[in-house]
């Protein structure tokens, strides 16, 4: 299966992994109380730390012990990086090389598409990258981590927690923040931090460079330190349109969500200006996947609430540790759009050409996303019987491994915590490694149709 079907794998390891954290979620040891777990807590608490998601049904400050907490961290670590891409690493370490197949074993898990016969090497990562890829991976994940850490770690001194303690709670904000998770280990939340400018510029740093994903980081690395000696002087199109449109939709949120809350005196309209426009551009950050609010979503306008749920399932960077479409999904779907209304063959961005077959998978992620989100939305409005913006907005959240919550996930019932959990490992898996599980081989034809155009439009 490792050979034949590297996606098919990453489903069968990925769910392994949850089925193993839910049992030992569950266990005595795992729980503060030393009381047994019940199984949907356990269950969604475990794809929710494996999905990078952050939603929880429990109390995650008073509910686990410290074994709990370090299970915990160990698989939003783990599902941050991702299943091949950890294997891919470990094999490199053990093995000291890294041969074709492990690096078709990365690459698979960097852009599915790959997955295809016949695919050009015109890619982000080249394989003969995957080797760097892999290292940029491990370094960015240590190196970044630690650098939050200690950015964190005098914020949690000086608002009175022993040095221990401090530290651990920083490690942990930091990986749930690089991870884009958005699990909050502190009593209380961040709530009383909220005015610490900060230290919440510091979680937004960590969640905006995992989202924009691994492959950006190391194309940024080969081109600010390999500039004056290496020949990657040039950015590639994959970067351009992920740091791109990730700023555009920040921008965008910034404007929007200040704007929708400017009069609402439940979250920024009580502020000042300068309150409104920290706190409103942090949340846009946060809509990335990140999923660290300071803001009750709650006590939103329906309208902010509507903006927050397009850019969550947007999500972050492909081969990020956020969720969602991705900014280059939409990019390439806008792309399209304006060359059918200029008249251009083709696709095309940055002086590159994008082949049609990049447009075909981001149609059908695109409608595998939505048709996640509103099977997952029906089934809980039938559960619970809560308005449309709240369901839709907690479903998005765990589609897109957000993590924003106006508390809903609290009050379901067993079965709508089981269908959340689903929705979450769908957005986590990803459509398109998802569309190449259940298609793992292609299939040729020795004929073709006859052809005929039906009305569009």
């Amino acid at each position: 299966m490792i050979q034949s079907s590297p996606p098919r794998f990453a489903l069968l390891v990925f769910t392994a992994l949850i089925m193993l954290w839910t049992a030992l979620l569950s266990m005595p040891f795992s729980s503060r109380t030393g009381e047994i777990t019940p199984l949907a807590d356990a269950l969604f608490t475990a794809v929710s730390a494996i999905c990078v998601t952050g939603l929880s049904t429990l109390d995650m400050s008073t509910h686990w012990s410290f074994i709990g907490e370090i299970l915990i961290l160990g698989g939003i670590q783990i599902g941050g990086i991702g299943v091949l891409t950890l294997a891919s690493i470990l094999g490199l370490t053990v093995t000291r090389r890294l041969g074709l197949r492990q690096r078709l074993l990365a690459a698979s898990d960097t852009n599915p598409m790959r997955m295809g016969k016949g695919v050009s090497e015109s890619q982000a990562v080249g394989l003969g990258e995957i080797g760097g890829l892999l290292a940029a991976v491990a370094t960015s994940l240590i190196v970044i981590e630690l650098l939050l850490t200690a950015l964190i770690l005098p914020t949690l001194l000086g608002a009175g927690y022993g040095f221990w303690h401090a530290l651990w709670n920083s490690f942990y904000l930091a990986a749930s923040a690089f991870t884009n998770t958005g699990f909050v280990p502190l009593q209380g939340g961040l709530e009383p931090l909220v005015d610490n400018y900060f230290f919440l510029s510091v979680i937004a740093i960590g969640v905006f460079l995992g989202a924009i994903g691994f492959p950006v980081i190391f194309a940024l690395y080969r081109y600010v330190i390999g500039r004056g000696w290496r020949t990657h002087k040039r950015l590639g199109l994959h970067t351009k349109l992920t740091l791109g449109t990730t700023l555009i939709l920040v921008v965008f949120g910034w404007l929007a969500i200040s704007a929708l809350e400017w009069n609402n005196a439940r979250t920024l309209g009580s502020q000042d200006l300068g309150q409104t426009l920290f706190n409103s551009g942090y949340m846009s950050i946060m809509t990335r996947s990140g999923g660290l609010g300071i803001v009750d979503p709650a006590e939103m306008n329906g309208s902010t609430l509507l903006v927050i749920d397009m850019l969550m399932f947007v999500g972050g960077g492909s081969a990020s540790t956020a969720g969602g479409i991705k900014v280059t999904t939409l990019a390439v779907l806008f792309l399209a759009a304006y060359a059918e209304a200029r008249g251009y063959q083709d696709m095309q961005a940055f002086d590159r050409r994008i082949p049609n077959e990049v447009l075909r998978v981001a149609v059908s992620v695109f409608i595998w996303g939505v048709t996640i989100v509103l099977v997952s939305a029906v089934a809980l409005m039938h559960m619970t019987g809560k308005p449309l913006d709240t369901v839709l907005f907690e479903v998005i959240s765990a589609f897109g491994t957000c993590g924003l919550s106006t508390g809903l996930s609290e009050s379901l019932p067993d079965a709508g915590k089981y269908v959340l959990a689903a929705t979450m490992w769908a957005g986590r898996v990803g459509t398109v490694t998802l569309a190449a599980a259940v298609a793992a081989t292609s299939r040729s034809r020795m004929f073709r149709l006859p052809e005929e155009r039906p009305i569009v439009g």
